[in-house]
This record gives C-alpha cells, structure tokens and sequence, in this order.
C-alpha cells in the first residue's frame, strides 16, 4: 500500500488582474491551462491536482511557472495526501463529515454529507 506521506497534492492560487481584455484573456488562459495540466477548481482562483510523487510536483511547479501571466500574484502549495485528508470543508456554516478512505483512489465526491458546524 502507498504510504499517504508519499503521495503529494500541488495547490495553485492566484489573484489576476482583470481590468482590460488582454488580462482577463490572460486570466482565462491560466486557468484553461490549469485545467488541462490535470487540476481541478475547488473555489474561483483555487485549483488541486494531485500528482504522485515529490518529483512529479517540482514538474508541474516548472511547467506552471512557464505559464505564468505577466501580471497578477501565483502562489503554489505543494503537500502529503495525509495533510491534504485533513483539510476541513465548511459549506454554509456546516462541515462536511469525514468518510473513511475508500478502497480506491477518490479525489473528489458530489454526495458528502454536511453536519452543522455548531
């Protein structure tokens, strides 16, 4: 079995300006380019992927910096698959409940069942 310290989650966040058309055309393709490097949006300027490995993010870490719009803030968090299972998600003041780990490799569900937070 995979240790869950092994295996790393990449999350990129960015604040671009969206002022003129060349930058929110510059904006769109950043996150065009996100989404066919293998990410996925968990909030508007959040993407996750995961990758595998430590060496597979540091190239993915190159592959973003090559692709970076001129203007604009990117920040990049790299991180375990043990850390990424313990992020808490809140939706309208409730927490989601935590699941046991399935069998198979889950990255993301529709169907989780939300407690209330108080």
């Amino acid at each position: 079995m995979l240790s869950g310290y092994r295996l790393m989650w990449m999350m990129v966040m960015f604040d671009l300006p969206v002022t003129s058309a060349k930058d929110r055309k510059a904006a769109t393709k950043f996150r065009k380019f996100l989404e066919k490097q293998g990410f996925g949006m968990c909030q508007f300027s959040v993407y996750a992927r995961f990758c595998g490995s430590r060496e597979k993010t540091d190239s993915i870490h190159k592959t973003i910096c090559e692709n970076i719009p001129e203007k604009g803030k990117v920040s990049i968090i790299s991180f375990t698959d043990k850390q990424f299972g313990s992020i808490i998600h809140l939706y309208d003041r409730k927490r989601k409940k935590k699941k046991n780990n399935p069998e198979q490799l889950l990255i993301f569900s529709e169907d989780d069942e939300v407690l209330d937070c108080d």
